[in-house]
């Protein structure tokens, strides 16, 4: 039996990486999330209805973003906490929403930029100084 993997080695890759497992493999090929997307700096929390025991069909990042999310944290925070994509992460989320395990809570929208008068006058004011 072979132990070592056919064709050539890469750099990137040593013996301390471990299994690798591509994105789409963990999103099963999705690359939308079946919820509509996601802010970057968007919480997210666990539910109470986030009980492992109650749908075994999830996968075992599915479950780790559930456990992270028992303390509020920005989606960014927990796609770097699981060394995974924002994109794999969004849609790993959005399967979690679909079935009520975790809430998201999107930002409050930006506040509209003022007028470009007010900034001339702003402007000007602070060259009268």
């Amino acid at each position: 039996m072979r132990t070592d993997s056919p064709g050539p080695q890469h750099e990137w890759l040593d013996d301390a990486a471990g299994p690798v497992v591509r994105p789409y493999a963990l999103t099963g090929g999705r690359v939308r999330p079946p919820v509509d997307g996601f802010d970057l700096v968007s919480f997210v929390r666990a539910t109470q209805a986030a009980d492992p025991g109650g749908l075994p069909a999830l996968q075992p990042e599915h479950w780790r973003l559930v456990e992270l999310a028992r303390q509020p944290a920005v989606l960014v925070d927990l796609a770097a906490d699981l060394d995974l994509a924002v994109g794999v992460v969004r849609v790993l989320l959005g399967d979690l929403v679909a079935r009520g395990l975790v809430a998201v809570h999107q930002p409050p929208a930006a506040a509209p930029l003022p007028d470009d008068n007010i900034l001339k006058a702003v402007v000007s004011g602070l060259r009268a100084l």
